[in-house]
């Protein structure tokens, strides 16, 4: 179910035919407070959300679902005629997922809501979750979010990130690392836990900053990257 919060009429049903005629579920309302009242009901897989609404502004909206628990992961694309570059960075800063200025395509918006909702549904349940920074790893299914995009690792990459983020703050030695994760020991040219770490800090995109080389040492996992 997509709900939309969108005091225009003509708008409102523009886009609420559009979504409906591609299979979509979808309920619009014209004030936050009926937005409300449905949401004590029902929480929709998506909200299509305007900026400049009656009763208060979109982003104070925004923010108030982004501060209850019950709505704090619902993904939310602002629809609004404000489309100044400071306008997109306020609405995604206060917690938009997406951001589409009007006039928009409804081929475009389609595109977009089904783009956001893979992206979301590909997270799996919080419960279940080891987090440093804007990295996630879910141990029960060997899987690992930078900033929200799912990343692919070989085994052993998994396993050392996993290590080392589970003893965060805590530095390893290329000889331990290569105990732990490897399972023996290693009396040569220890390359191989250098390799490692570098293909994963590339794989994690700027969340590879959170591996840590520690001079003269090892690694370790943290989140001041002043080290």
């Amino acid at each position: 179910m997509i709900y939309m919060l969108e005091d225009e009429a003509g708008i409102r049903n523009f886009v609420l035919y559009g979504l409906r005629s591609s299979g979509m579920e979808a309920e619009g309302f014209e004030t936050p407070s009926a937005l409300r009242d449905a949401m004590k009901k029902n929480i929709p897989d998506l909200l299509l959300l305007d900026r400049m609404l009656p009763e208060e502004d979109g982003l104070s909206v925004l923010k108030k679902l982004r501060g209850a628990p019950e709505t704090r992961k619902l993904p939310v694309i602002m629809l609004t005629a404000k489309d100044t570059e400071l306008d997109k960075v306020e609405g995604l800063d206060s917690g938009a997922d997406d951001y589409i200025a009007k006039p928009f395509g409804m081929m475009e918006l389609i595109s977009r809501i089904k783009a956001l909702l893979r992206r979301t549904s590909d997270m799996p349940p919080e419960s279940d979750r080891i987090v440093l920074g804007e990295l996630c790893i879910y141990p029960s299914k060997h899987e690992v979010f930078a900033e929200g995009e799912k990343v692919a690792l070989t085994l052993k990459e998994y396993d050392m990130l996993l290590f080392l983020v589970k003893n965060k703050g805590e530095v390893f030695s290329r000889d331990s690392l290569l105990r732990e994760i490897w399972g023996y020991d290693f009396s040569g040219e220890s390359r191989t836990v250098d390799v490692h770490v570098r293909t994963l800090r590339q794989k994690l995109g700027s969340c590879g900053v959170l591996i840590q080389t520690i001079r003269g040492v090892g690694y370790k996992a943290g989140d001041d990257v002043s080290d």
